[in-house]
């Protein structure tokens, strides 16, 4: 994709994930018209609910055709068009289309250098069983990065292989922490995100308390644009502790950057409660949250 040479005019992507989200977004932002096929009711499973509905519910009111339960069944070229392709789905629609994008996951590629051969364990998608020291079953054999079966972040890839070295040469024996590791997704509009979703949350502490706050930026004020956002906080009832952080908004990676360092050091809703906000500002909505949306888990949950 990153090698068009012209910008389409009318693209179908199958997939649910980061990079279908993303490139949906790249391409209605030179103004395709974007087909987004998804096989469930909604894309980016696995990040917390509320922000992925959220994320798609934008995308739709700026133009996305999201087409949740939907599957490409056939790819065909048109007749005398070239560079166009007759796309038809499962339902028997059919739409024409310049680009046709799969973006329905990724395998490690490692057929060939001799794992069976070695003895060295997958797990059932392929990836590579390793330990926290990056050490495969077989003793003498290392992997770190996409292929295996960890984060599959670059910046996760970068720290494990500077523990691997510094254990294995630097003499500093250490791992990578990957426990509340913030991400982001590049959509239209971002999406930022460090900690637990709602769901996850509630199954490790059981009571959560839900801080959620939606809004139009201050900016979108003063144009005709009604993109909004939503900024969510999660916290361990128990504990006061925030142990998840999510937003769908402008710049949001930017934001979750500076607040992962704070989950790390495990603050409290308290010592959230405590900073004083940058006004004007998006981010000061983390700071001002005082009243519970609603909580779970708890004998008087509401």
């Amino acid at each position: 994709a990153f090698y068009l040479e012209t910008a389409p005019k009318r693209a179908v992507i199958a997939g649910a994930g980061y990079i279908a989200v993303e490139f949906a977004g790249i391409f209605h932002g030179y103004g395709a018209r974007v087909d987004l096929c998804i096989r469930k009711d909604r894309f980016l499973r696995g990040f917390d609910d509320d922000i992925a509905t959220f994320l798609q519910d934008q995308m739709i009111k700026q133009g996305v055709n999201v087409r949740p339960r939907t599957q490409i069944r056939k790819v065909e070229q048109v007749a005398g068009r070239k560079g166009w392709f007759h796309v038809t789905f499962d339902n028997g629609e059919t739409v024409e289309a310049d680009v046709v994008m799969s973006a329905i996951g990724r395998k490690p590629k490692l057929e060939g250098i001799g794992l069976e051969r070695a003895g060295v364990e997958t797990c059932d998608k392929g990836f590579i069983k390793v330990d926290r020291y990056q050490r495969t079953n077989v003793p003498s054999i290392f992997a770190l990065g996409d292929c295996t079966d960890t984060l599959q972040l670059t910046p996760a890839a970068l720290a494990e292989g500077h523990c691997f070295a510094d254990t294995q040469f630097g003499g500093n024996e250490r791992f990578s922490d990957l426990e509340d590791v913030a991400t982001a997704v590049f959509s239209h509009p971002n999406i930022g995100t460090v900690g637990l979703s709602e769901t996850d949350a509630e199954g490790k502490y059981g009571h959560i308390k839900v801080f959620k706050s939606e809004f139009r930026p201050l900016k979108h004020t003063m144009t005709e644009s009604t993109e909004r956002s939503i900024m969510k906080v999660i916290v361990d009832a128990k504990s006061d502790r925030v142990v998840g952080m999510h937003m769908v908004g402008a710049h949001a990676g930017e934001m979750m950057q500076g607040f992962a360092a704070a989950i790390k050091c495990r603050i409290t809703k308290k010592q959230l409660d405590s900073v004083i906000g940058i006004h004007p500002t998006s981010a000061e909505e983390f700071v001002t949250m005082r009243t519970m949306a609603y909580e779970k888990g708890g004998s008087d949950t509401v």
